[in-house]
């Protein structure tokens, strides 16, 4: 039994990897066929979390090299001062304020896409910003300052194209006309204006919070001393 149970067990991770590769190389199908392959993703079950968590972790990485590996020409930067964990919120506090705010509009208005869509369709659209972004990281230490403007060049196309893609998934995942989607793509910015306002305001008073009790607790000591 023992040795069936290995071999079921093998057979079962063999078919998640294939799954998970199978589902990854379908990301560059989605950037040369944008409304087809979002709306497959996730209607036809295209998609899958573990490659879109794959996606935004090299999405991450790609941003980390980025600032470490670009010319200095290009990018001039003070790797000692360079906060990683900073860099990282950068990139993932944006994308998960945009899910959710784009989740509680679309929501309220027939919108069909759950969050974790929301989110698989998003993670996919990052694509072209690791496909792009890693060539010319490289490249840039091959450039004359005379041909830095290939490097802005393409750097401008792989966020362009990203936010065309995620564009198209929010169409496709809430099933919108282009025009609802642009709509709705501008209350979400807006929403996350608010959002963000609302949780610095949060913070903010429970800093100056914690700072009244420290203050207050310093003050019955100095008073029972």
């Amino acid at each position: 039994m023992s040795y069936i149970a290995k071999k079921f067990h093998t057979l079962i991770e063999k078919e998640t990897y294939i799954r998970f590769f199978s589902t990854l190389k379908y990301a560059l199908y989605i950037i040369s066929h944008p409304a087809d392959g979002m709306w497959d993703v996730i209607h036809a079950k295209r998609g899958s979390y573990a490659a879109a968590n794959f996606i935004v972790i090299l999405t991450l990485l790609t941003h980390i090299w980025k600032l470490q590996f670009t010319s200095f020409l290009v990018l001039d930067v003070y790797w000692e001062k360079v906060n990683i964990l900073q860099e990282i919120a950068s990139i993932l506090l944006p994308l998960v304020i945009f899910c959710i705010c784009n989740w509680a509009c679309t929501t309220l208005f027939d919108g069909k896409g759950h969050l974790g869509d929301i989110y698989m369709g998003t993670a996919y659209a990052l694509t072209p910003y690791v496909l792009i972004q890693i060539p010319i990281i490289i490249i840039s230490n091959y450039v004359t300052i005379e041909e830095l403007a290939f490097y802005s060049v393409f750097s401008a196309i792989s966020m362009i194209w990203c936010m065309v893609l995620i564009f198209m998934a929010m169409m496709m995942i809430n099933q919108y006309s282009f025009g609802k989607t642009l709509l709705f793509t501008i209350i979400t910015l807006f929403a996350m204006l608010v959002f963000i306002f609302i949780m610095l305001l949060f913070f903010s008073m429970i800093s100056q919070a914690i700072a009244f009790f420290i203050s207050l607790g310093r003050e019955v000591i100095f008073r029972l001393n």
